[in-house]
């Protein structure tokens, strides 16, 4: 029996190598650790996400369909909320303890190998990232499982997942974000993600900014694969607001599927539906019209924590891991249509290489009168701002002095958000928790949330 400590301490031993934000733009030691485990990176199909935003909620929908498939499921996705093993999830459910420590056990010395080698070339060891990667392709073929849904962690081309080659490509909503490590156009940024285009593959993307569209298409066209682009070959034909989520209709690639319910707000996640639907029939040979009552099936019991989910009511606190102005501007749109809050109270954290000013300047903007007061506060994070800096800037940017409010600890800045939502005696104030996925883990952690 594996006690929780056995997933700490590995979990320690993985902290302890170059951290993510840190990654390496190599694949060459991804492949020598692949060839020295026996190839688990071509033991099952892969669907391959990559995409600025929405990454996350479209893998959980796309697996939540296969699963409804009655196919057995890998899902490998980044970072976590609450837990290391969310990233490698069996099932829909984050891998056992047990397996986690077994098969890190069983690899830890292939690795040591590679990390041999990488330090007798004068090379970093293998990062926090490359490693959590090789353990989830270990996993998966072990399991085995049918089919693996595999998010990229960063950009595609030399991002650690891309020794998997995907039977399709998804490309979610591209935006500027990480412009340090990706280049400050969009042009720029599809050029890296377009790295998980391979031959014999499919690419189904999401509309996109014309420069990044430009590049995916010749990409596609280039390595010899059919491609679908949403807005021309499938979309949203019609959605609209229902209780718990909205009723969506879908033209996909092979078939129209009216009025799914889809259990998340806001316009981006009908989007999100759209391209899982596309992908699930790219995956299927693209010809032919999913099963209706499996489509339906999979959306109604699918989830995406940390996304404009609801973690405690009266007030209602919703915890958002928007952390881009693009994430901000869709899901304030979400929420504006969603719920019906007479104030709401933001609690804004965010880290050190995001977009601090861009991210408020769209918090004030697509939030408006419905948000007055603010709360800054920081994450336990190294790489997070200090609130005192976040509110001087909120304040630069003119959200007024007398609106802006700092708590250093979260607890405190929840407990005062609490009792600012509470001030009318309407009951219908609301709090949101965004800016950061590691405030809004903490968050989930502190009111109770336990499982991701």
């Amino acid at each position: 029996m594996t006690d929780e400590f056995s997933v700490e301490s590995v979990y320690a031993e993985l902290l302890g190598r170059a951290p993510e934000n840190k990654m390496e733009p190599r694949l060459a030691p991804l492949f020598r650790a692949m060839d020295v485990l026996g190839e688990p990176n071509k033991a099952f199909p892969i669907i391959h996400v990559t995409g600025t935003n929405g990454k996350t909620s479209t893998s959980r929908m796309i697996e939540s369909v296969l699963r409804a498939q009655g196919l057995s499921t890998g899902r490998y996705t980044s970072p976590h909320l609450s837990k290391v093993t969310e990233r490698i999830s069996i099932d829909g459910h984050p891998v056992s303890d047990e397996t986690f420590v077994r098969i890190w056990d069983e690899i830890r010395p292939y690795l040591q190998i590679v990390d041999a080698e990488l330090e007798a070339e004068g090379q970093p060891r293998l990062t926090y990232f490359e490693c959590l990667t090789i353990l989830g392709f270990a996993i998966f073929a072990d399991q085995p499982v049918n089919v693996a849904i595999i998010e990229v962690g960063l950009g595609g081309i030399t991002d650690a997942t891309n020794v998997g080659d995907g039977q399709v490509s998804v490309i979610t909503p591209i935006s500027l974000d990480h412009t340090d490590l990706l280049g400050d156009t969009t042009e720029d940024i599809a050029h890296e993600k377009a790295g998980i285009i391979k031959p014999g593959g499919f690419l189904v993307s999401a509309a996109q900014p014309l420069d990044a569209a430009q590049v995916l298409l010749e990409k596609a066209k280039e390595v010899g694969v059919p491609f679908r682009f949403e807005g021309v070959e499938f979309g949203v034909e019609s959605r609209t607001v229902a209780v718990g989520g909205q009723m969506v209709t879908i033209q996909g690639i092979a078939g129209r599927y009216p009025d799914l319910l889809v259990p998340l707000h806001g316009a981006h996640q009908a989007q999100n539906a759209a391209v899982a639907v596309a992908a699930l029939e790219a995956f299927f040979g693209g010809e032919k019209e999913l099963p209706f009552d499996v489509l339906q099936e999979g959306f109604a019991a699918a989830s995406s924590p940390g996304r404009l989910e609801v973690v405690r009511s009266a007030p209602t606190i919703i915890v958002d891991a928007a952390h881009n102005p693009d994430g901000i501007k869709a899901s304030a749109a979400a929420l504006k249509e969603a719920f019906t809050f007479s104030r709401l109270v933001p609690v804004v954290g965010v880290l050190k290489e995001k977009d601090a000013e861009e991210i408020l300047r769209e918090l004030k903007e697509s939030l408006g009168d419905v948000a007055e007061e603010y709360c800054f506060t920081q994450s336990n994070s190294p790489r997070a701002v200090p609130a005192a800096e976040l509110a001087e800037l909120a304040i630069d940017l003119g959200f007024g002095e007398d609106n802006v409010h700092i708590e250093e600890k979260l607890d405190d800045a929840l407990e005062w958000a609490v009792e600012r939502a509470e001030a009318n005696d309407d009951l219908s104030g609301g709090v949101l928790v965004t800016g950061s996925i590691t405030l809004v883990a903490e968050a989930r952690i502190l009111l109770g949330k336990t499982e991701a």
